[in-house]
């Protein structure tokens, strides 16, 4: 079967809107530490969602993807070997992210960051940020055909089930927002088709609390 023919894959769709939204977000935690307008605790929100997310949405790739994708393909093995080496360097960013003391004790400015806790995390960001587009740049070319050719829909499903099952909870919120920014209504709607009523039925409050903090981060209304 063809999967590419008319349209995209499943596969490809959710994996070029979640990689849109790790550019988009590394670099709004960028934008917004020079913005001395924004909270701290608004930038702690999003450093901790950026660590959180971009450590599952490689390591799911490192154990889970991968594998699937030798399975029928064995001769992309040096490439995704090389896609996991950056993967390590850039856990190595992040581990320098998430050092960055952001809930200690209030300074004279109320909930905003000093000047050196900003120079600081703004430092981290951008190697982030740029570890993540460069990262980005790199695996797009070899992993979207692979979806294409070599994952079915079947397997993509279970893959995304199991993604999904194993996301840590933090700031869950500021993902639907993200997406809703880089993805059309259908391709978002596509994703979260399949998600259990319960949490479906709590979408338009999730949306409306990732854009109140999305206007934050962006200074908006400050």
């Amino acid at each position: 079967m063809d999967m590419n023919a008319g349209r995209d894959s499943q596969a490809v769709v959710e994996t070029r809107l979640t990689h849109e939204t790790h550019r988009l977000a590394t670099g709004l935690l960028v934008d917004a530490v020079g913005r001395p307008s924004v909270p701290r605790q608004a930038l702690a929100q999003l450093r901790d969602f950026l660590v959180v997310n971009l450590r599952h949405h490689h390591e799911t790739e490192d154990e889970w993807l991968w594998p699937l994708i030798l399975t029928a393909a064995p001769d992309v093995k040096r490439a995704l070997d090389d896609l996991s080496e950056e993967h390590e360097r850039l856990d190595i960013a992040l581990d320098r992210l998430a050092d960055i003391g952001l809930t200690g004790a209030k300074d004279h400015d109320g909930d905003h960051l000093n000047e050196d806790d900003r120079h600081a995390l703004r430092e981290a960001a951008v190697a982030v940020r740029d570890s993540v587009r460069d990262h980005l740049d790199h695996e797009e070319p070899v992993l979207f055909p692979a979806l294409r050719e070599h994952i079915t829909p079947a397997q993509w499903a279970e893959f995304a089930q199991r993604v999904i099952a194993t996301t840590p909870p933090v700031a869950g919120h500021l993902m639907i927002g993200l997406l809703d920014e880089v993805g059309t209504p259908a391709e978002v709607e596509s994703i979260f088709v399949n998600m259990p009523p319960p949490m479906k039925s709590l979408l338009p409050a999730l949306r409306d609390q990732a854009a109140a903090d999305l206007r934050v981060l962006r200074g908006i209304g400050s």
